[in-house]
């Protein structure tokens, strides 16, 4: 992206509150989602943007079924950072360990959101341990604590472009 700007793309499970995260970051953000058996899901992106200090910040949703591996690639394409919503009720599943390693390979600055800590059975400090060495934010994207302050902190890790 343009100087001045970040792309960062939105990972995470089926259900671990991408599209939430999003949507309390930016309440204009755009959702693109259909009915499914297990309720309703994001079936191409979420797009979100806002201003972090002096810089663009650009979101990108991605939808957490297996199925849509090849969203997740394209939208993939030109990211700055990575964010993996992870659900503090559930934990590290197979789901958000799958994307951990693809893209820890690709090398590229990644934050986890532990998200859910306002519901009953949350433990943000699992995730934590499941995660060694990796910045956990806890957040509720439900009532939106902490997800600007953990957008901040992550967007402040990244290279200047």
């Amino acid at each position: 992206m343009a100087e001045g700007r970040l792309k960062i793309v939105v990972f995470g499970s089926f259900n671990a509150g991408k599209s939430s995260f999003i949507q309390a970051l930016d309440p204009r953000s755009r959702h693109i989602e259909a009915s499914s058996e297990e309720g309703p899901t994001t079936v191409a992106f979420d797009f979100g943007r806002l201003m972090v200090g002096d810089k663009s910040i650009f979101l990108f949703g991605t939808p957490g079924q297996e199925r849509f591996e090849f969203v997740r690639q394209i939208l993939s394409r030109g990211m700055d950072g990575a964010i993996i919503v992870v659900d503090a009720t559930t934990g590290v599943d197979a789901m958000t360990r799958h994307l951990y390693d693809q893209l820890k390979a690709l090398k590229v600055p990644l934050a986890f959101m532990a998200n859910k800590c306002d519901s009953p059975g949350a433990v943000p400090e699992a995730v934590s341990r499941d995660l060694p060495g990796e910045m956990v934010h806890p957040i509720s994207a439900r009532n939106g604590e902490n997800v600007h302050a953990a957008l901040d902190a992550f967007v402040a890790t990244l290279p200047a472009r």
